[in-house]
């Protein structure tokens, strides 16, 4: 029996930008304004990177305009939901889904508290159950009996040590092999299945 079956809890970890919050659509705005261009100019099917809204490019690159977009514009906090997010977190701990959030937000240095302060505000705001919340580049480091996850690396990563995880689907994943789910109504139904799985082995254990 594992360590996470004898804690007697179906441990969740998710992942926040691209799978409870919509990151491509709440920065798609401020980079627009950062570079001077029309919000419609920039395409909505991106590959990781961005590199499609050539932001690499422009001035300062990347970690110049993401810095601005915490600090100056909010993002953590305005950035809106994945739909189907809140509501389907909070039914997944009602039925006894412990709801641990994994996220890689302190990725650029010397704004952590911005990130930290904001990424709490909008969890609360929005009615998002979780019992722990994890700042992690490595998020092998953090365990759970299943991750939904939409980053290529991390779903990789985490497969490679052993982990079960969906993909949850945009643009920069489309060529992962599944399980994945393509909105968050998938998304509950196969954690509902894992779930009642794991109560099913460990009640055929006791």
């Amino acid at each position: 029996m594992s360590e996470l079956d004898q804690a007697g809890v179906f441990i969740l970890g998710v992942d926040l930008d691209g799978v409870c919050a919509d990151f491509y659509g709440g920065i798609r705005p401020i980079a627009a304004e950062w570079l001077g261009v029309t919000e419609a100019s920039l395409p909505r099917d991106v590959s990781y990177g961005l590199i499609e809204w050539g932001l690499d490019s422009a001035p300062g690159g990347y970690l110049d305009f993401h810095k601005f977009a915490v600090t100056q514009r909010d993002l953590f906090k305005i950035m809106l939901p994945i739909p189907g997010c809140p509501q389907a977190l909070r039914h997944l701990s009602k039925e006894g889904v412990r709801i641990r959030i994994i996220t890689h937000r302190l990725a650029v240095k010397y704004f952590h508290k911005q990130a930290i302060s904001q990424t709490i505000e909008w969890l609360d705001h929005h009615g998002i159950p979780y019992w722990d919340l994890c700042f992690m580049q490595h998020k092998t480091h953090v365990g759970a009996n299943l991750y939904i996850e939409d980053s290529e690396k991390h779903v990789a990563e985490y497969r490679s040590a052993g982990g079960e995880v969906i993909v949850f689907t945009n643009s920069t994943n489309r060529h992962l092999p599944g399980p994945r789910a393509n909105d968050w109504p998938e998304a509950e139904k196969l954690v509902l299945e894992h779930f009642q799985k794991w109560l099913g082995n460990r009640e055929a254990t006791e």
